[in-house]
């Protein structure tokens, strides 16, 4: 048996593929097949006269996702999917699929993760979970060659780690238990064994947010430096973000094109230096008059693609009823096109005036807000790592600088209106600080004894950081909601399939 990805290596030679109906169609003495195999996606092309009576049958009763074997011999084409066409000489079908709920026609979201076990199956959500795939490898293979040893962390905790108004409670025999937001707390005792940890796991938020920035359910990596400070933890995070986009630039090229990733944009995070500044600077750049000024632009701008993009369609309209088959194919993939630009052009026109207001009006000392960040990275083309922020609204374990309102926290923005995937700082090592901030959060110190430990028994400088998985797949793959990003997600309201 051979795989589809491996076409390229068996040219003029016959193979054997196995899997399932991608698409179909028939014209006269000549069928159609586009098969999957979970590799990649091939046309396999059954003309009458080259196969047996039985064959000829079986290749006309397939319906979408039936399950067959096909031998044929590969030939080269760059018209067709992956440049190869397979010309068969025979077809076994394994099971004929029922009627496919999930057509090439429109569905709506809610249908689509209803059926997410099969929606799965779709050649975008395919080539989404490949480039998942393949930046967990990245990032493994960024530490691991970094010396760096992967640990695991508990799921189950007795404590929050930040803050208790958005975790999972659940019964422990007959304690209370919650589901972990973080491991770093772990991590950090990690370090103080290994050096240069990380964890690389599941962790929960009970946050009541439906944004398409999250999840209930996310994977996050971890990683955990002793003997780092501040801007060793920046440049650690910097060199793992462009290791990682390099290598889905490399490896992941027909993925990229399959999503109509722009890949420009994704060469300037590999290339290009991260931008840096502080909080209180990013607050100046987010409340001034030339970001109001960029924001009106950007309407006017909105606004005049709208009106060239619904002549552009009335136009082809027109041409469609006299187009020949394959042009009207043409047709109707770029109405479909112009439809989704037009619903984002829209969606932005709605949202720019609430950004402005809300811009104009941020106070500093607040936290960043999606809207926030949106606007604020509209005006860099790579990451962003904000630090020294306010150290009200950042966790009690966090280091503060030398005026003890700065948290030496690090958050990285990803460009195109990502938003927050990287956040960090370097951790206060001192015992006596840190039983202070427990004493004014209010949290219960019998609790942290384990972790007021770590500055008792050999404490030294120590940094690390949170990279969420699903929001930097959402990123490098250009996809607008993070449901996308995972294979069965969890969300407000979400708990199935």
């Amino acid at each position: 048996m051979t795989y589809i990805k491996d076409l390229a290596d068996h040219v003029d030679n016959q193979v054997t593929l196995k899997g399932w109906v991608y698409n179909f169609r028939s014209s006269g003495s000549l069928v159609f097949i586009e098969m999957r195999d979970g590799s990649g996606l091939t046309q396999c092309v059954v003309a009458k006269d080259d196969v047996s009576e039985d064959a000829w049958e079986a290749a006309n009763s397939l319906k979408q996702e039936s399950s067959l074997e096909i031998t044929g011999t590969v030939k080269a084409d760059e018209r067709s999917i992956g440049g190869h066409e397979i010309h068969v000489s025979d077809v076994k079908v394994i099971q004929v699929a029922e009627n496919y709920p999930i057509t090439p026609k429109e569905h709506g979201v809610e249908f689509l993760m209803n059926n997410r076990h099969l929606w799965l199956r779709s050649q975008r959500q395919w080539a989404a979970m490949r480039v998942r795939n393949e930046i967990i490898f990245a990032i493994h293979t960024f530490f691991q060659g970094r010396g760096f040893v992967q640990m695991d962390s508990p799921i189950f905790t007795g404590n929050a780690a930040e803050g208790s108004t958005t975790l999972f409670e659940t019964d422990y025999f007959e304690d209370k238990a919650y589901l972990a937001q973080t491991g770093q707390l772990y991590g950090e005792a990690m370090a103080m064994a290994h050096g240069q940890i990380y964890t690389f796991g599941p962790t929960f938020r009970a946050e009541k947010s439906k944004t398409r920035r999250h999840l209930t359910e996310f994977w996050m990596i971890e990683p955990e430096m002793a003997f780092y400070d501040l801007e060793m933890n920046m440049d650690l995070a910097e060199d793992m973000l462009k290791a990682v986009v390099s290598q889905v630039l490399e490896k992941c090229k027909m993925e990229l094109e399959t999503l109509e990733r722009d890949v420009e944009t994704l060469q300037k995070v590999a290339e290009k230096p991260f931008e840096r500044m502080t909080y209180s600077e990013a607050v100046d750049i987010l409340t001034s008059e030339d970001t109001a000024n960029m924001l009106d632009e950007m309407a006017e701008s909105r606004r005049q693609e709208k009106i060239d993009l619904e002549k552009e369609e009335e136009e082809i309209r027109k041409e469609h009823g006299q187009a020949k088959k394959w042009r009207k194919t043409q047709i109707d993939q770029r109405i479909k096109e112009i439809s989704a630009r037009v619903d984002q052009i829209e969606e932005d026109l709605r949202n720019i005036p609430k950004w402005k207001e809300s811009a104009k009006n941020f106070e500093w000392g607040n936290d960043f807000g999606g809207s926030d960040e949106t606007v604020l990275m509209m005006q860099f083309d790579v990451p962003l790592i904000v630090t020294h922020w306010p150290a009200e609204i950042k966790a009690f374990y966090m280091k503060r600088d030398e005026t003890d309102k700065l948290a030496l926290g690090m958050d990285i923005l990803a460009p195109e209106g990502y938003g927050e995937i990287v956040g960090g700082s370097q951790r206060e090592e001192s015992l006596e600080v840190l039983e202070e901030r427990i004493a004014e959060e209010g949290l219960d110190k019998e609790v942290f004894e384990w972790y007021l430990d770590l500055r008792r028994f050999g404490s030294v400088p120590h940094s690390g950081y949170g990279l969420g998985l699903e929001r930097t797949v959402s990123w490098i793959c250009g996809l607008n909601h993070v449901r996308e990003t995972i294979p069965f997600p969890r969300m407000m309201g979400r708990l199935t399939p």
